[in-house]
C-alpha cells in the first residue's frame, strides 16, 4: 500500500485481481511478515477499500473461493472476518465508542496542560522517539497512510508499554493517518493490546519477535523496549446486546437513498428502494478542510461513488459541504419532496452518530430515516458475543449462506 492507491472501485477490483492467486498457501506462509515500505507484496493491500466498501467483503471472499479451497485460503478469509467480528463486536456494545470518545476528550485535554505529556507525545507522533523500528514505523504511516499489521501491533505495545503514553491517544493517531482507519478495528485492536478487551490479555513487543518477522530489518537492543506488559486499567467489557435487523422499506410515498462513507457500493440498496434520487453526503464529520492521505482518499472514494452512479443513470445530489450537514440533507429531501430516506446502515463510529442525529431531526420534520444493513451484516454480527476464536467457528456455515 503506498500514496498511489487511487480511491475508486476499479482500483480495488484491480488490486483484488492482482492478489486472488497469493491469497492461498503463500498468504498463510509470509502474512506476517513486514518488509518495509514498498515491499509487502505478501498481504492484499485490499483494506482501504474494504473500509468504505468500494469492494465489498462477500466480492473479496468470492473471488479468492473462485481460485483456492477454503482451507488452502482459510488464512486469508479469516483475516476477512476479523474486520466484520470487530464492527460486529462493537455494533453489539456501542457503548464502548462512546468512552473511547469521552476518553480522547480528556486525555487531550490532560495533554494541554501536562507539557512532559505533550512533548513526549509529539516526539512519538512525528517519530522521534529514538526506538528505530517505532519510529520508522511512524514514518512509514505518516507518508503512506498504511502499516502491515505486525506493526500495528508493536507500535500500539511500545506506545502503551514502552513510551508509556495513552492507548486512546494513539488510537486516535492511527484513526486519523490510516488510510483504512475503522472506529471498530483499529480502537478495539488498541483495546486488545492494552488488555482491556480480553482481561489482562495484553500483547508484548518483543525484540526476537520483531527482529524475525522484519527479517533482520530491526533489532532493538537488550533494554530499548518495555519486558512487561501490564494491562492498562478500565471497566470490564459489557454484554452484548441485539444485533440490527433488516428492516422492510416502505412503498408509499417518495424514497430517497442516502449514500455515504461507509458503504460506497449502494447499488444494492438503490435497487431495493426502488428510488433514482441519490444524495451523497460528502462529509458527515465535518472534516472538509481536512488535508490528510485518509480525509483525501476518502474524498476521492466519494467522487467515485458519485461518478458511477450517475454514469449508471441515477440522480445525484452533493450534500454535505457546510457546517449543517443535517440541515443539508433535511433540505435535499424537502426539495425533493422525499417522505422516506433509505440508507446503508452505518457501524458504530462517527458516521453512525451523525446518522442517528440525522434521524432524530429528520423525523421531527416529517420524514423517515430507514438505516438498512447488509446480509453479509446481518448474518455474521450475531456472533459476535464473545471472542473472535469462537466467532471463527461460525465461518464455515456463513460462507455457506453468504457466499455460495
Amino acid at each position: 500500500m503506498s500514496l498511489n492507491a487511487e480511491p475508486s472501485r476499479s482500483a480495488g477490483l484491480d488490486r483484488l485481481d492482482g492478489f486472488v492467486e497469493r491469497a492461498g498457501g503463500r498468504y498463510a506462509a509470509r502474512r506476517k511478515f513486514d518488509l518495509g515500505p514498498g515491499r509487502h507484496d505478501a498481504v492484499s493491500g485490499l483494506s482501504p477499500y474494504i473500509r468504505h466498501r468500494l469492494i465489498t467483503e462477500e466480492e473479496v471472499v468470492r473471488r479468492v473461493l473462485e481460485r483456492h479451497t477454503p482451507e488452502a485460503a482459510e488464512k486469508f478469509i479469516q483475516e476477512v472476518f476479523w474486520r466484520t467480528y470487530w464492527k460486529g463486536w462493537l455494533e453489539l456494545r456501542p457503548s464502548v465508542w462512546t468512552a473511547y470518545r469521552e476518553a480522547v476528550r480528556q486525555e487531550t485535554t490532560r495533554v494541554a496542560s501536562d507539557e512532559s505529556l505533550a512533548r513526549r507525545l509529539a516526539d512519538a507522533a512525528a517519530g522521534r522517539t529514538g526506538i528505530a523500528c517505532f519510529d520508522a514505523w511512524i514514518r512509514e504511516l505518516n507518508d503512506t497512510g498504511y502499516l502491515h499489521n505486525h506493526a500495528r501491533m508493536w507500535v500500539a505495545s511500545i506506545w502503551i508499554f514502552t513510551l508509556r503514553l495513552p492507548w486512546e491517544l494513539g488510537a486516535e493517531l492511527f484513526l486519523s493517518r490510516l488510510l483504512d482507519g475503522d472506529p471498530a478495528s483499529n480502537t478495539l485492536s488498541w483495546h486488545w493490546v492494552a488488555g482491556l478487551q480480553t482481561r489482562d490479555k495484553t500483547y508484548l513487543a518483543r525484540p526476537d519477535n520483531i527482529e524475525r518477522f522484519t527479517e533482520g530489518r530491526f533489532h532493538p537492543a537488550p533494554g530499548t523496549l518495555s519486558e512487561t506488559a501490564i494491562a492498562v486499567s478500565g471497566p470490564t467489557p459489557p454484554p452484548p446486546g441485539p444485533a440490527p435487523e433488516a428492516p422492510s422499506i416502505p412503498r408509499q410515498g417518495r424514497v430517497g437513498v442516502l449514500v455515504h462513507r461507509e458503504d460506497l457500493s449502494p447499488e444494492w440498496l438503490i435497487a431495493a428502494s426502488g428510488s433514482t434520487v441519490v444524495g451523497l453526503i460528502r462529509s458527515p464529520t465535518g472534516h472538509d478542510t481536512d488535508d490528510t492521505l485518509p480525509a483525501r482518499f476518502t474524498a476521492g472514494a466519494l467522487d467515485d461513488a458519485r461518478t458511477r452512479l450517475r454514469q449508471a443513470g441515477y440522480d445525484v445530489d452533493d450534500i454535505g459541504r457546510a457546517d449543517d450537514t443535517i440541515g443539508n440533507v433535511e433540505a435535499w429531501a424537502s426539495v425533493r419532496d422525499i417522505r422516506t430516506i433509505v440508507t446503508p446502515h452505518a457501524p458504530v463510529g462517527a458516521c453512525r452518530s451523525f446518522l442517528d442525529g440525522l434521524t432524530a431531526r429528520a423525523r421531527a420534520a416529517g420524514h423517515d430515516v430507514i438505516a438498512v444493513p447488509r446480509a453479509w451484516d446481518t448474518a455474521a454480527w450475531p456472533h459476535a458475543t464473545k471472542g473472535f476464536f469462537q466467532f471463527k467457528r461460525q465461518i464455515p456455515a456463513l460462507l455457506d449462506r453468504l457466499v455460495d
